[in-house]
């Protein structure tokens, strides 16, 4: 079979399953409510609605980017997701077997699995985009502080996100094509981006130097991809904290762990036999 004819069945295989469209719902749901929390509280205390003359505020002119980021700071836990169970589910399933028989070049399959990756990176990256634009604009109009629509900068990092979306897919199959257990490689994934990571970068914001390492994690080049974070308001930064990566070096960075993640587990686990 060739790239083609295996990316309309691959294409066929994820979109007959409900697994995309019910995380795609709680994506929806996640960062939405997220954003208009968030949208809320900035607004109201950049403009003074809320809280003390003393209290910490956000300069009204980097609100919109801000919170607009939220797409991939709380977000990009699902594309990863959705990567890894791509590949998983078969596993799981056995579905590998009857599609290796049909198409004996494993390189193809998993070629083509990149290719709908890219689909669905794009369809998540929509979905969070609008999650968060939508409410975090209202807010931010609704306080009387600009939406940074007018900006081509704002247009720049919104299609930035798309592509982190798209990368975060890969580095999902990557990681389903590395570890085949479902159970273990959602654990890891989870564990990785909710604690380990988190607690890295919470942690190089009191350590010195630490954060010449923490940049290159993965959520955090993919914040520098971005050009904006949500989680850089609530960390306060020591007196010799890096000035981070530029947003192409964040996009390297993360292509890099998509690539190293791919090119392993096609050599590893992917090669060998599934049943």
């Amino acid at each position: 079979m060739t790239l083609a004819t295996t990316t309309r069945s691959e294409t066929t295989k994820q979109f007959t399953t409900a697994m995309w469209w019910i995380l795609a719902i709680v994506l929806l749901a996640y960062v939405g409510f997220t954003a208009a929390v968030l949208g809320f509280v900035f607004s109201a205390s950049a403009t003074g609605a809320i809280g003390g003359a003393g209290a910490p505020q956000i300069p009204e002119e980097s609100l919109p980017p801000v919170l607009y980021s939220t797409a991939t700071s709380v977000g990009y836990v699902f594309p990863l997701l959705i990567g890894t169970l791509m590949v998983t589910s078969e596993f799981r399933h056995k579905t590998l077997t009857p599609t290796f028989l049909a198409t004996p070049r494993r390189g193809t399959v998993l070629w083509a699995k990149l290719v709908v990756g890219v689909l669905l990176g794009l369809l998540y990256g929509v979905v969070g985009v609008v999650a968060a634009v939508v409410p975090s604009a209202a807010f931010l109009a609704g306080y009387g502080v600009e939406t940074g629509f007018a900006s081509s900068e704002t247009w720049a990092m919104l299609g930035r996100m798309l592509l982190a979306y798209v990368l975060w897919v890969f580095i999902g199959i990557g990681i389903g094509a590395l570890v085949r257990n479902q159970v273990g490689a959602i654990v890891g994934v989870l564990v990785f981006t909710q604690f380990l990571e988190p607690v890295a970068r919470a942690a190089a914001s009191f350590v010195d130097g630490l954060d010449d390492v923490t940049q290159y994690l993965p959520g955090a080049a993919s914040d520098a991809l971005v050009g904006a974070s949500v989680f850089s308001v609530s960390m306060p930064q020591t007196g010799a904290a890096t000035e981070g990566l530029e947003w192409w070096a964040g996009g390297l960075v993360l292509l890099g762990y998509a690539a190293v993640l791919v090119a392993v587990g096609y050599l590893t686990s992917w090669r060998r036999d599934v049943s």
